[in-house]
């Protein structure tokens, strides 16, 4: 079986509770599992020491790429340099707050072997959220409205979860999908699909963070994610 090479994508901003134990577990699984591991950690100047952490233990590791930046914040712009920074042709983008399960990486490197992009989804059987029973409802319903307005396949549009090849992303405008925060991947689901490309999602359950504080506002991410819905359902129309 010839070697998998990775690089997961890790943003961050005030993670240093979490960020040391996730990466060593990223390595343990890709070493289990046979998987040339890269990760890149791109931080948005946090004040907490995040970068800090990871300079201190991964300074000398060649497979630890550090970018910290100082202007231009935000969850999406910096996945969008994690892209341009990793060094393998498979990508994988996480949660740093443990929400996403590092066990899951070489399910979804495997079904790269026939699908475009895989993505850990709460809304496929075996998949679920820890926590109130409401913000897994709540998720779910906005899903649903996602997969009506727009007419795509996919059940969790919002996971932010997914692996895939990087030439998946020489067809799309990145400059437009990677804005903003969560909605990103809203539209990025859309815009591969209207490129036919082949998406398979794999159940993952979120679990509850691990450290430090969310840094979800939720009123202010409904209305944003809202209006993505919005612009892309009427420019579909035109």
């Amino acid at each position: 079986m010839n070697q998998k090479n990775v690089s997961v994508i890790l943003p961050t901003y005030n993670e240093s509770g979490n960020i040391i134990e996730l990466i060593e577990k990223i390595f343990s699984v890709a070493d289990n599992h046979s998987i040339k591991c890269e990760v890149v950690v791109v931080d948005d100047n946090s004040p907490d020491g995040t970068a800090e952490c990871v300079r201190k233990k991964y300074g000398n590791l060649d497979s630890v790429k550090l970018i910290v930046r100082k202007n231009g914040k935000g969850l999406a712009t910096a996945i969008k340099r994690g892209l341009s920074e990793a060094s393998s042709d498979i990508v994988m983008v996480m949660d740093t707050d443990f929400n996403h399960n590092p066990e899951k990486i070489p399910l979804m490197v495997k079904y790269l072997d026939d699908f475009d992009i895989v993505v850990g989804s709460r809304f496929v059987g075996g998949g679920g959220m820890k926590g109130p029973q409401s913000r897994y409802w709540g998720s779910y319903l906005f899903n649903a409205f996602i997969k009506i307005m727009l007419g795509i396949r996919s059940n969790d549009n919002l996971s932010g979860f997914f692996a895939a090849r990087k030439t998946l992303f020489t067809d799309v405008p990145i400059d437009i999908i990677f804005n903003g925060y969560g909605d990103y991947f809203i539209r990025l689901l859309y815009l591969v699909n209207l490129k036919n490309a082949s998406i398979i999602e794999v159940p993952v359950v979120y679990d509850e963070r691990f450290s430090g504080a969310s840094k979800t506002n939720f009123l202010k991410h409904l209305i944003g994610y809202t209006m993505t819905v919005l612009n892309l359902f009427f420019s579909k129309k035109r």
